[in-house]
């Protein structure tokens, strides 16, 4: 009996040998000369982010047909819509930067069970947000503003993206899997298959075609979740087709409280640095409400802009770091310090190309969004003045991200609570009370010029105290 016994043991852990060795060889991010590993990984995820980035402003564009206040009330939607992009976003961030690491270092079972924890917390986010939309969306809108034909707007439009966050936080987990294990190609087609299909939904659903009511913003809510509803779907089925490195199996699954404390070590900082933007962005808008509405319609609108600059640069992240936590895993540190070199040369280059963009044709930008003269004036300026600011951004965010790669997130999240709440927002009020709305634009490029120096210094710090001490190792 006991013969047997160790017999089977012995065969099992034969099995499992052989399985991490197989994975091992086969997983690219350990062997493919890193310019071409970075541009692999990253080009579809930039690509599917400027997809994304396209239908947010041509979502923004249909509705701004129905009214600006219309405009307006998807605008103000954005503080709560951050928010829950930061409690997927942050856990994702935890995932992605564990479940490379443990492929890294060849461990395959918590490679699994740090994706089947990272569903389970998905699901818990879903139930959040449900409560939050049942609840609080009204209150929320009403303490932003007292026009009732906004409130009515934002509210048809938030609470079915609140009740109906199941989507998008299935689409973040399972994208997340595939770009852990090196897929980004598989992650780049769920995002796609999102983006397109809300690009077509909504003009059918905001303004009645093909049979289809005219349900006006409710429609351009209801196309952006069967967007996500559907690239989540995809996902699923491509992870559970595709992606060999991770068994999800929930037999007997138990939440792991290591495995969740592990994930949220790096995604809590991304969480609330991710969630101060939310409070970044209700903030501002409350400055700017004390203008006018145009002006926080501006502020909505240069959101919507900026993405498409920034999503690029998101997108090459998403790639990169999964690369720099595979090789910190194998204690790579040549392959991992040409990553990060090669990362901020194409994040400068992607923000300076925007810095000229807004600069050269902020009317042609503005006018996408059927911009009033009042707009248009306020607009222009705004444009020209915040898009300074992305000339320090590519290497504040690259920085940020090899930060929570190598499991330092706090610093990505001391730093953006110093740039959003204790320098920007407070620079914005006191630029406010000079009584012209120029002025608080800004607040932007003094923040991040605080930012930069921070992140700078964080650098430093992390190449002394990690980086330099990781075993050098030749391609």
């Amino acid at each position: 009996m006991l013969e047997e016994i160790n017999e089977n043991i012995e065969a099992e852990v034969k099995s499992e040998k052989e399985y991490v060795t197989e994975n091992f060889k086969e997983n690219k991010m350990g062997t493919m000369p890193v310019n071409r590993l970075l541009l692999s990984m990253s080009l579809p995820m930039m690509l599917s982010m400027l997809v994304q980035a396209l239908y947010n402003i041509v979502d923004s564009i249909f509705v701004a047909k129905i009214s600006e206040d219309a405009l307006t009330a998807v605008s103000l939607a954005f503080p709560m819509q951050t928010l829950m992009i930061a409690l997927g976003g942050g856990m994702g961030v935890g995932v992605n930067a564990l479940l490379s690491k443990s492929l890294g270092e060849k461990d395959y079972k918590n490679v699994s069970e740090s994706a089947k924890n990272g569903i389970f917390l998905a699901c818990i986010n879903a139930i959040i947000f449900l409560a939050v939309g049942l609840t609080i969306v009204r209150p929320f809108y009403e303490a932003q503003t007292d026009n009732q034909d906004i409130i009515n707007y934002g509210v048809d439009y938030l609470t079915i993206v609140c009740c109906c966050s199941f989507g998008i936080y299935c689409q973040f987990i399972f994208e997340r899997l595939l770009q852990s294990t090196g897929k980004t190609m598989f992650a780049m087609v769920t995002q796609l298959v999102g983006a397109v299909t809300n690009l077509i939904l909504d003009p059918i659903m905001i303004f009645g075609y093909f049979g289809c009511p005219k349900m006006g913003v409710s429609g351009a809510a209801l196309a952006t979740v069967i967007g996500q509803v559907l690239a989540g779907i995809t996902a699923i089925i491509i992870n559970v087709k595709y992606n060999e490195e991770i068994k999800l199996d929930f037999k007997g699954f138990r939440p792991s409280a290591r495995v969740i404390s592990k994930i949220y070590k790096v995604g809590v900082p991304s969480i609330i640095m991710q969630s101060i933007g939310s409070v970044m962005t209700y903030g501002m808008n409350q400055i700017l409400m004390t203008f006018s509405s145009t002006a926080a319609a501006v502020f909505g609108v240069y959101f919507k802009l900026q993405s498409f600059i920034f999503m690029p640069v998101f997108g090459l992240n998403n790639g990169m770091v999964p690369i720099i936590a595979f090789n910190y895993g194998a204690q790579n540190r040549d392959r991992l310090v040409k990553t990060v070199k090669l990362s901020m040369v194409y994040a400068i280059g992607l923000m300076c190309f925007g810095t000229v963009i807004f600069n050269l044709i902020p009317e042609q930008l503005l006018m996408l969004f059927e911009a009033s003269d009042q707009m248009l004036k306020m607009g222009v300026p705004a444009l020209r003045i915040i898009s300074l600011h992305f000339l320090l951004a590519g290497f504040c965010i690259i920085g940020g991200s090899v930060f929570q790669a190598l499991g330092c997130a706090v610093y990505s999240m001391i730093n953006s609570i110093c740039r959003q709440v204790v320098v920007l927002l407070p620079a914005a009020w006191l630029l406010s009370k000079l009584g012209n709305v120029n002025y608080v634009w800004l607040a932007f490029p003094i923040a991040e010029l605080m930012s930069f120096t921070m992140t700078s210094i964080f650098m430093v710090k992390i190449n002394r105290d990690i980086i330099s001490k990781i075993g050098a190792k030749t391609e």
